[in-house]
């Protein structure tokens, strides 16, 4: 029987230990992540929002069969050193203490996020700061759901992070449709690849 943890409200927020959380939140419906002691609840997002993570999810998975990596879409939390629980859209984990992992992972080699208007901020700032603590962390992508745009951050062997952004102005990819590499697991793909089946807004349907 799983202990019901002690919650305490502060500010409007439910306060809880880590430990409280997991067993908590493995009983929720929904999927919760937690920061600081606070729980933050997952709000769903727009199509495109999920069809971007599954278009790289098919990627990775071609590229990465047989090699021992775990990759998954959404649902797989990752523990931060700070004792902290997030839920990526997208993390490769090719590390053996991850392999029999079944509640989070922890050795990441990429995690990416796909912006919004509603985690834009979170992903560039506190998820950002937090996953690049993590030392098997190489690659940390952002990519837009709104417009053709990727930021790649890549972890070099001085532990030193170059930052590379690609966007183009079309929507077609057919006068432009640049390459994007990600080095630290030898992967190489057209931007157009992530926006397989997402349809753009033109700027009047905004």
């Amino acid at each position: 029987m799983i202990a019901q943890p002690q919650l305490i409200q502060e500010d409007h927020q439910i306060i809880m230990s880590a430990d409280e959380y997991l067993a908590w939140e493995s009983q929720q419906e929904e999927k919760y992540e937690y920061e600081n002691g606070k729980i933050i609840a997952m709000t769903g997002g727009t199509i495109p929002h999920s069809q971007i993570p599954l278009n790289l999810g098919a990627l990775l998975l071609a590229h990465l069969r047989g090699k021992g990596c775990k990759i998954s879409i959404s649902d797989a939390k990752v523990l931060v050193r700070s004792r902290k629980y997030y839920y990526p859209d997208v993390v490769v984990s090719c590390d053996d203490r991850d392999r029999f992992s079944r509640d989070f992972l922890q050795y990441p080699v990429l995690i990416a996020e796909v912006l919004s208007p509603t985690t834009e901020a979170r992903d560039r700032g506190i998820k950002q700061q937090s996953y690049m603590t993590i030392d098997t962390l190489q690659a940390y992508i952002l990519i837009d759901s709104e417009r053709p745009s990727i930021e790649v951050y890549q972890r070099h062997s001085d532990r030193a992070w170059e930052y590379q952004s690609i966007a183009i102005e079309q929507t077609t990819f057919e006068k432009d449709d640049p390459l994007i590499q990600i080095t630290s697991i030898d992967l190489q793909f057209p931007l157009s690849a992530l926006y397989e089946n997402v349809d753009f807004l033109d700027s009047s349907q905004l």
